[in-house]
């Protein structure tokens, strides 16, 4: 067996804690200094389309608690993190990403590398993201890809729907970036899914097409907090060799 590092540490320490100790000191800038670390997770063509959402005020934690369906990890937190998936923000983001490709390849000859970089920005990208209320650009796309795809491989992910689960995908990676960040701070989470979304977004003061990936609640776990041992299916079960 190997030696364990300290990232196996983290992640075999890691429990989704349902019950904080409220008597133990909290200090809210590990909570900042973990978000620092997540803004640099992975995510989909770099469109970075998530915002973090601190609640601290008691007030506002009471009520987010409530629209938490009253969890005890909701309602003994110190702190809640909502993460939200922002589709609104494309094109402000694929010009951010062209204008850095751009700088990024500036003082050398425009080659194909930095045509096709440029391409994605400009071109593609507005051609997979926009989308109407209804969702006929992304039936159109579907269709058109799907004739494509006869001959060669290619992309299929193309409609609105599909653009939003990608975004929950990138927002997701991010909140357990978040969860390993802080666990290295000494502090627990609990990523929590069921809660009124309406209501959530309501109180954040959320855009119309925002919408809330998870709430990850923050705080020091205490012994009840933890229902019992960690249980997995087994690893056969899950991990393939091909």
């Amino acid at each position: 067996m190997s030696q364990s590092t300290p990232f196996s540490d983290l992640i075999n320490s890691r429990r989704s804690v349902r019950k904080y100790d409220q008597i133990a000191d909290f200090d809210h800038e590990k909570v900042q200094q973990a978000l620092e670390l997540t803004v640099l997770s992975p995510n989909s063509s770099n469109m970075q389309l998530w915002e973090f959402h601190r609640v601290i005020s008691e007030d506002k934690r009471s009520e987010l608690a409530k629209y938490c369906m009253g969890q005890n990890a909701a309602k003994t937190a110190n702190e809640m993190v909502v993460f939200v998936t922002t589709p609104d923000k494309w094109q402000q983001r694929a010009k951010m990403n062209a204008a850095q490709v751009r700088e990024n390849f500036a003082g050398r000859p425009m080659d194909d590398i930095a045509k096709r970089a440029t391409k994605y920005y400009e071109k593609l990208i507005p051609f997979v993201y926009s989308n109407d209320s209804l969702g006929i650009k992304g039936f159109l796309r579907k269709i058109m890809m799907t004739f494509m795809g006869i001959k060669k491989p290619m992309f299929r992910e193309v409609t609105k729907q599909d653009l939003r689960v990608c975004l929950h995908k990138s927002t997701s990676l991010a909140a357990m970036t978040f969860m390993t960040a802080i666990r290295d701070q000494g502090y627990d989470t609990c990523p929590m899914e069921g809660f009124d979304s309406v209501r959530a977004k309501k109180l954040l003061g959320l855009g119309k097409n925002d919408e809330i990936t998870m709430i990850v609640s923050v705080g020091k776990r205490t012994d009840e907090g933890i229902y019992g041992e960690r249980h997995r299916v087994p690893n056969e079960d899950v991990i393939f060799k091909h």
